[in-house]
């Protein structure tokens, strides 16, 4: 998912900058220190990415250096937790780049249709709309009461907000666009209630979605797949992890099973021979061998 910090830039003087090693060790320090005393692992995210997150919340928390941070995590939970946060991916839409999930429609569908049961991972789900999406395209499909769709996230906050299904009423004149753009075939506001503030999912909606906390750098996998998306979240691994993380999708697609990329992403894995370009502009690739 793409994120708006990766544009922010946050100025602490000219002593802080990415090459300078103190801040290097700091970071270094930071993410072993969250490693050991909690077990989330960002050794293998990128250094830019993470730096920015950073600096982000010491500036909100007024600490002048990355290890008055590490101290402040070390003895408060509560500190972690605001800094996952800011580590989380969590900007993303409904029905994001309408012509993927038109893709879906009209490509892939027809090809799982004749399945018994359909499983679909959404990988790094944040807060649930790419999954709520998928439901929708499923049940139009006639196909959502036999498939399960299994969204994750490293981020145990934002996945209770993602099983509630409730998204700003700001938010719904885009989400309508790009559902209109993708194929939708119903008046998109047929699938949600409102109050002042919020849209509302209907039940049914989510009935098929499981959703869990699960960490791409740590676990393993938990089931066999048709279908794989991880969009734009491989971006903030490093080549290490983007393997590691590879790997895991492999072992988890069905055969002839679909992994769908970011579009600002590129299939880099050792992998790479086994798949198939089912749609490349759309970042779509069919599992070819097991």
């Amino acid at each position: 998912m793409t994120n708006s910090f990766e544009e922010d830039v946050f100025e602490f003087g000219p002593d802080l900058n990415p090459n300078n090693e103190i801040e290097r060790i700091e970071i270094n320090l930071l993410v072993e220190g969250i490693f050991s005393a909690y077990g989330f692992d960002f050794r293998n995210y990128l250094r830019s990415s993470l730096r920015r997150r950073i600096y982000h919340r010491m500036n909100l928390e007024s600490l002048p250096t990355i290890t008055s941070l590490l101290d402040r995590i070390l003895h408060d939970p509560l500190m972690l937790e605001r800094l996952l946060n800011d580590f989380s991916i969590k900007v993303t839409e409904m029905f994001r780049d309408p012509s993927f999930f038109h893709s879906i429609r009209k490509e892939v569908i027809p090809l799982l249709r004749d399945y018994p049961e359909i499983r679909i991972w959404h990988a790094g789900c944040a807060s649930g709309e790419e999954a709520y999406s998928m439901a929708i395209l499923l049940l139009e499909e006639g196909l959502l009461s036999k498939s399960k769709i299994y969204a994750t996230d490293m981020n145990e906050n934002i996945i209770h907000i993602a099983k509630q299904g409730k998204f700003s009423l700001k938010r719904m004149q885009s989400f309508t666009k790009n559902y209109l753009q993708s194929g939708g075939i119903k008046e998109f506001s047929s699938y949600y209630t409102t109050d002042e503030e919020f849209a509302l999912f209907h039940p049914f909606i989510k009935e098929n979605i499981m959703f869990a906390q699960h960490n791409l750098a740590t676990d393993r996998s938990f089931n066999e797949f048709h279908v794989i998306l991880c969009r734009n979240v491989l971006i903030y691994f490093d080549s290490e992890l983007q393997n590691r993380v590879h790997n895991l999708f492999f072992e988890s697609l069905a055969p002839h099973g679909f992994l769908a990329l970011g579009n600002m992403e590129s299939l880099i894995t050792d992998h790479k021979p086994d798949y198939a370009d089912f749609n490349a502009p759309e970042r779509l690739f069919r599992k070819i061998k097991d």
